[in-house]
């Protein structure tokens, strides 16, 4: 039963997956920021994602923009290239984390061994250069060759194969 809700859950996601990659494709020229209404600090409508995802595209230690709540968040500070990445499983889903705050598998938040918590750090994906902006809320990941834990939907959202449970990312700090 659970591998069938799991098998149903994968196949939706790699449908609506599909359908946004398909609209993000008509309207490429929209979604892209650009390096100079970034740095300027420009609200611009052309600047947002389609979609409100909570990443953006930027040049290395330029003003990062937060896409959801469309204002300046801060510079990139490089702390890690090269480390690994994995994903919360489901079965934390409900629970407290060390923070105290409960997690959800749906929003961008991530575990760090030593980020104080409510630091924002973009993730980017060696492979394919895809990125998305956590916040750090747990303690973890408690393996040692990895470097940080994503939840599944900030996973998924820079993952190059859907089925693999890691991968080689950069880790930068975004500094106010």
């Amino acid at each position: 039963m659970k591998k069938s809700i799991t098998l149903l859950l994968l196949l939706s996601v790699v449908f609506v997956n599909a359908q946004s990659r398909a609209r993000q494709k008509t309207t490429s020229a929209k979604t892209v920021l650009s390096k100079s209404s970034v740095s300027k600090g420009n609200s611009s409508k052309d600047s947002l994602n389609k979609d409100n995802k909570a990443f953006a595209f930027v040049a290395k230690n330029e003003i990062v923009k937060d896409t959801i709540q469309n204002e300046v968040v801060g510079k990139l500070k490089v702390y890690k290239k090269s480390v690994h990445a994995s994903y919360y499983a489901d079965k934390f889903n409900g629970q407290r984390t060390t923070s105290g705050v409960r997690f959800s598998n749906n929003d961008y938040t991530a575990a760090h061994k030593k980020f104080p918590f409510g630091t924002k750090l973009k993730i980017t994906n060696e492979a394919n250069g895809k990125s998305v902006i956590v916040e750090v809320i747990d303690r973890g990941p408690f393996v040692r060759s990895r470097e940080i834990d994503l939840t599944k939907r900030a996973f998924m959202e820079i993952a190059k194969n859907k089925g693999s449970g890691s991968m080689i990312v950069t880790i930068e700090e975004i500094v106010q």
